[in-house]
């Protein structure tokens, strides 16, 4: 008895099979095509919502939505990697009906229509609730901490920055009070810096000095007290592991069908100050259906202690 067969790559067959065929009808995929077909992108604010009648044509704004759609929905997140699920995913050929755009068209999509598809979460969002698939009786909350590209070394805070700005201003004292002697004695010593290597040296040390000096001042303007060098919005915060610069997220849950019903992102690394201010953002996602009485949130804490008094 031999192994089971498959196809020959090389059979010529006189009717192809239809790409549909290979797309179960139970496929989310499906759900995909036919809820953004559904939408109204010139409403939500997406950007080439209609085609204009000169010059080369774009791709459509319906098709790359449905490939960010679709690589979101199964952990896809890469421009380059959601490129390579073009030519090789027969779930993406069907849903783009064989369209390949490139990684720089789908990075250009995404970055120029940020607002746009957080509007279509909520539009979502609200078919959801149209559909009855929140309970809106239980929500549970819950953060957790994304860490930066920005190392721990390359955030500053006003103390650490005010610290700087001290160490330099004493060296900065040191060399000029070094040129002083030296132009004193006019004398060359040996292991001595020249008078011009010092004034270099000042310069490269004032320069420094006031970067950090237009820091403080921008972290006073801004009322902010740490400043990140390399992922500016995020901050230095205190995760299970220790200290990380790292953008905190926070997350709601409706307990029905543990459907997401909020989200926000935010620099503030105190879940507690989160939590509190969760009524309001809670009070607006609920007000897209008549219900008087939003759900009770609970924390993840909460979970854990049946004892522990509930957030009304």
């Amino acid at each position: 008895m031999g192994y089971i067969e498959g196809t020959n790559r090389n059979q010529i067959i006189l009717f192809p099979d239809s790409i549909d065929e290979y797309i179960e009808a139970e496929n989310p995929v499906r759900v995909i095509d036919a809820y953004i077909d559904s939408l109204e992108l010139s409403d939500l604010g997406f950007t080439k919502s209609s085609p204009k009648d000169t010059g080369r044509p774009p791709y459509c704004p319906y098709e790359l939505l449905k490939l960010y759609v679709y690589g979101y929905m199964n952990r896809v997140r890469s421009s380059r990697r959601l490129e390579a699920e073009t030519k090789r995913n027969v779930e993406v050929m069907w849903l783009l009906s064989k369209l390949m755009p490139d990684h720089k068209t789908i990075a250009r999509f995404r970055s120029e229509n940020a607002v746009a598809l957080k509007n279509v979460f909520r539009d979502f969002t609200k078919l959801c609730l149209k559909l009855g698939l929140y309970g809106k009786e239980l929500a549970a909350i819950d953060g957790s901490k994304f860490k930066a590209v920005n190392s721990i070394d390359r955030n500053l805070s006003v103390t650490e920055l005010n610290e700087r700005v001290k160490r330099l201003t004493v060296r900065i004292d040191e060399y000029m009070g070094q040129l002083d002697e030296t132009d004193a004695t006019e004398e060359i010593v040996d292991n001595v810096k020249s008078a011009e290597d010092v004034k270099a040296i000042i310069n490269r040390l004032s320069g420094r000095k006031k970067k950090y000096e237009s820091y403080l001042e921008e972290l006073a303007a801004n009322g902010e007290t740490q400043k990140s060098l390399t992922d500016s919005d995020a901050r230095l915060m205190k995760d299970a592991k220790g200290f990380d610069v790292s953008y905190n997220v926070q997350m709601s849950v409706d307990s029905k069908h543990k459907l997401v019903a909020e989200f926000n992102v935010t620099n503030d690394g105190s879940d507690m100050k989160q939590l509190l201010m969760w009524r309001l953002p809670r009070q607006r996602f609920w007000k897209f259906q008549l219900s008087p009485h939003p759900p009770t949130p609970v924390t993840t804490t909460q979970v854990k202690s049946p004892n522990a008094s509930k957030l009304a």
